[in-house]
Parts: C-alpha cells; sequence; structure tokens
C-alpha cells in the first residue's frame, strides 16, 4: 500500500517538472518571422500611421459636417432685458386729461346750464347737481381706466424665438466648401498611403539588411574554419620541414582577419536585429529567427524591369498629395469668388414675448409665426475680393508648377530604378558565375597545395578570392530584392 502511493507520488512530482520544463522551452523558443508578418507587426506598431489614421477620422468628420450646410439649420434664441423707463403711448397731457374727464365735464356743464339751472327749483337744482357730481367720479374713474389699460410694463421684457434658416444660393460657397472637405478625405488618405510605403520600404529594408548579415555571418564562420584548417596544415608542414616559418606567419595574419571580419559581422547582426525588433514593435533583445534565414540561399525571384511612368504617375501618393493641393487652392479661389455674388436663404420660425402687442399690452406670453426671403447683394468692397482670387489663382499656378516638376523626377526615377533592377540581375549573374570559378580555383590551389607544387601564398588567395565571391553573392542576392522594392515604391505599388 505504501508502495503504491509512493509511486503516485512520484508521478505526480514527475509530471509536474514535466510541465514546468515544457513551459521553460516554449518561453526560451525564438520566434519565428516571415517578411509578412514583420511587415504586419510594423504597421500596427507604427506611430505616424496612427497619426494617419486620426487624421483621416478627422478630414471624414469635416467631410459630414460640410455637408450639413446644405441642410436648414435650426436655432433658439431667449433673451430678458430690464429698462429704467417704461415705453408710454399716452403722453403727460393725455394722462392728465384722461384722469381729469369727468371734473372737466362738471366745468362744462356749470358754465354752459348754470344760469338755466339757477332759476330751476332747489330740489331739482340738488337733484342735477348729484347726477353731475356722480358723473363726474364715474367719467374720472373711466378715464383713469383707459390710463392703465394704454400702460405698456416694458422695464421687464422677456422675448424668444425659433429661426430656421435654409440657404438657397450662397454664391457657391457651399459647393466649394464641400469640394473642399472632400479633397481634405482625399489628402488625409494618399498622406496614410505615403506613410504606409514608407513604413513597409523601412521593414523591408531592415529584413533583407538582417538576412544578408546571417549569410554573411555563416560565410564568415566557413572561412574562419577554413584559414584555420588551413593554418594547422602550415604548421604541420613547418614542423615537418616543408614550409617556412614566413608561411606560417602569413596565414595566421589571415586567420586574425577572419576572426575580425566575423566579429564585425556578428556586432553589425546584432545591431540590426535590434533596429528590425524596434520598427516590429518588439523587445530589443528579444531572439527572432526569420524564415530566409533557414535556407543556405537566398530565395531571388529574378523580375524583368519594365519602364512603367503611366503606373507611378496613377499610383504615387506623392503625385496624388500635390493633385490634391492644386484642387484645394481652385476650390479656395471659388470661395472667395462667391464674396462678389448675391447670397438667398429662406427663414422662418415661431417668435413670443412678455408683455405682448397682440391684444392690447398684455403681461402674458404671446407669439406669431413668420416666414420670409433674406437676399445680400454686394454692392462695393474696394476690391478686396478681386485681389484675393488673384493670389488664389497665383497659389494654383505655384502649385501646378510644383505637380509637374514632382512628375518629371518621378520619370526620372522610374528610369534610374529600372536600369538598377536589371543591373542588380546581372550582377547576380555574373555573382553565380564567379562563384563556379572561384571554387574550382581553389579545389585546385588546395589539390596542388596537398601534391606541393602550389605555394601557401597561392592557396590564401585563393581563399580569399573564394570568400570574396561567396560575399558578392549574397551582396547580388540583397541587391536584387532590394531593388525590386525600390522599384515597387517609385511606382506606388508598394503593398
Amino acid at each position: 500500500m505504501k508502495n503504491e502511493v509512493f509511486v503516485r507520488w512520484k508521478l505526480k512530482v514527475l509530471l509536474v517538472l514535466f510541465t514546468i520544463h515544457c513551459s521553460l522551452l516554449t518561453s526560451n523558443a525564438q520566434r519565428v518571422l516571415s517578411l509578412d508578418s514583420c511587415r504586419q507587426m510594423a504597421l500596427r506598431n507604427n506611430k505616424q500611421l496612427g497619426v494617419s489614421k486620426l487624421k483621416q477620422d478627422v478630414a471624414e468628420n469635416l467631410r459630414k459636417s460640410a455637408r450639413t450646410k446644405y441642410l436648414p439649420h435650426v436655432s433658439a434664441i431667449g433673451t430678458y432685458e430690464h429698462t429704467s423707463e417704461e415705453v408710454s403711448i399716452l403722453n403727460d397731457g393725455q394722462k392728465a386729461a384722461l384722469a381729469n374727464l369727468g371734473t372737466a365735464f362738471g366745468l362744462t356743464v356749470q358754465q354752459k346750464f348754470g344760469p338755466a339751472i339757477a332759476q330751476m327749483q332747489p330740489q331739482t337744482q340738488q337733484f342735477l347737481g348729484e347726477v353731475v357730481t356722480q358723473t363726474s367720479g364715474m367719467l374720472n374713474a373711466e378715464g383713469q381706466k383707459i390710463i392703465d389699460a394704454f400702460r405698456t410694463d416694458t422695464r421687464n421684457i422677456f422675448a424668444g424665438s425659433i429661426l430656421v434658416t435654409q440657404p438657397v444660393f450662397m454664391g457657391g460657397s457651399i459647393v466649394a466648401l464641400n469640394k473642399i472637405a472632400d479633397i481634405n478625405t482625399q489628402m488625409a488618405q494618399n498622406k496614410m498611403d505615403a506613410s504606409r510605403q514608407a513604413t513597409l520600404y523601412q521593414i523591408d529594408q531592415a529584413y533583407w539588411q538582417v538576412v544578408s548579415l546571417h549569410h554573411k555571418k555563416k560565410l564568415a564562420e566557413s572561412y574562419l574554419a577554413l584559414v584555420k584548417k588551413f593554418d594547422s596544415d602550415v604548421h604541420k608542414m613547418i614542423d615537418q620541414g616543408v614550409a617556412t616559418r614566413s608561411d606560417g606567419l602569413s596565414v595566421d595574419v589571415k586567420v586574425n582577419e577572419a576572426e575580425m571580419t566575423l566579429t564585425k559581422v556578428n556586432d553589425g547582426l546584432v545591431l540590426s536585429r535590434m533596429l528590425l525588433n524596434q520598427l516590429c514593435g518588439l523587445p530589443l533583445g528579444e531572439p527572432v529567427v526569420l524564415e530566409d534565414e533557414k535556407s543556405d540561399n537566398i530565395a531571388v525571384l529574378e523580375v524583368t524591369p519594365k519602364l512603367d511612368v503611366e503606373t507611378a504617375v496613377a499610383y504615387r501618393p506623392e503625385l496624388k498629395l500635390l493633385q490634391n493641393t492644386v484642387d484645394l487652392s481652385k476650390q479656395a479661389t471659388n470661395v472667395l469668388k462667391a464674396g462678389n455674388l448675391p447670397q438667398v436663404a429662406l427663414i422662418g420660425g415661431y417668435a413670443i414675448s412678455n408683455p405682448n402687442t397682440f391684444n392690447g399690452f398684455e403681461k402674458k406670453f404671446a407669439g406669431f409665426w413668420h416666414v420670409g426671403v433674406l437676399v445680400r447683394v454686394p454692392i462695393w468692397n474696394w476690391g478686396d475680393v478681386m485681389y484675393k482670387v488673384r493670389a488664389s489663382k497665383g497659389a494654383t499656378a505655384i502649385a501646378n508648377l510644383e505637380l509637374e516638376e514632382a512628375r518629371e523626377k518621378i520619370e526620372l526615377q522610374v528610369n534610374q530604378i529600372t536600369f538598377k533592377v536589371d543591373e542588380a540581375n546581372k550582377k547576380l549573374a555574373m555573382a553565380q558565375t564567379n562563384i563556379k570559378s572561384a571554387d574550382e580555383n581553389l579545389r585546385t590551389a588546395n589539390l596542388g597545395f596537398q601534391e606541393g607544387v602550389i605555394s601557401p601564398t597561392v592557396v590564401m588567395e585563393a581563399q580569399t578570392a573564394w570568400m570574396q565571391a561567396q560575399s558578392q553573392k549574397i551582396d547580388a542576392e540583397i541587391d536584387v530584392k532590394l531593388s525590386q522594392v525600390d522599384l515597387q515604391k517609385a511606382l506606388g505599388t508598394l503593398e
């Protein structure tokens, strides 16, 4: 029973240790990256591409904002105003006359009918006097009511309005502004394409630099092993008295040179890997293996270059940006021209106020609907718009000249890179031929040295020639790769 428990415990411990070992192997495993994966990582990591994307979103929102200028706009306005004096429809004389209307009536009756009333019976006089007194009081009260009715009480004014404005014709400025917004959206997209191509070009350069140095490192190691073996053979021959000490010193120098070359290649490879990791957004010290490092030879697909300037003109984002600049300048001129043209808009809304005058002066809110047409016609501005239009047309002419100059430079660049691709293909073919000659030369030299008919100096020269031929082959293969990338960038088709 105890043995069975012990066996189970031992199996659990072994299982845990195996799991830890597997996790350590996984964590220490090097990441294998292809060129496409490096490109995608670089595109995700590049900050300028993020900025370009945000600028594109900004331009799109501005384009949507410009579209709203075609639509009616609704606004609400509310005001309150307190004044020290109120508006009075009646003057002071009219107010006094109305307030004493009954008194004036009594005086008039006394002046016109006083003698006649004096001849009447006392009871009649008393009765008429009471009637006149009551009538005077009533008229005075009614006059005061009229004064109160005409009081405006405008010291505290509340007003509000909802206004709807629909542009009908703004001299073409709204159309031009919408075209400017569309062009800005295109510019943002073209800038993003330019940043994307620059990032891809940079990552391709770094990727093939690492591949080149990796193969040169392998070559340097092979060369070092070769010269070390030769150094060992020469020293054995010195011990046997077949070779001189001078030959041994010469070979020692070659060994030192090979070790120095390997050290330089190692240092360059470390720095190149750090640059590639930085572009991909990886830690600088993270070990990474590239797919093209695994093969013994760099896979090169030779492409026959074809001069295609039309493609460059159609796809280069730099030319598109310059064309956008020309189009922007033209639309800016149209916006300025609109300053000399009539502007027509429909307006309508609903307005309220307190006090209001729709039923006399009432101390409450009341309002009304209204519609109308607003027309603005510029008459004289001392040539301000004309001068601005001339300046804008001058800016358009400058932009056109810069566009033409850029087209000429890009045409020249495409021609140069096309020749460069063709030259790289020829160099690669020559390098491959030289490899065969160098291999045969080294084989013959080694064979002659073993037979004792060739000196160590000749063998070292053959080894150096073999090393140079192999290095030139690696450089030629990388030149073919990079020249193809250069051509894609020059044509604007680097994706």
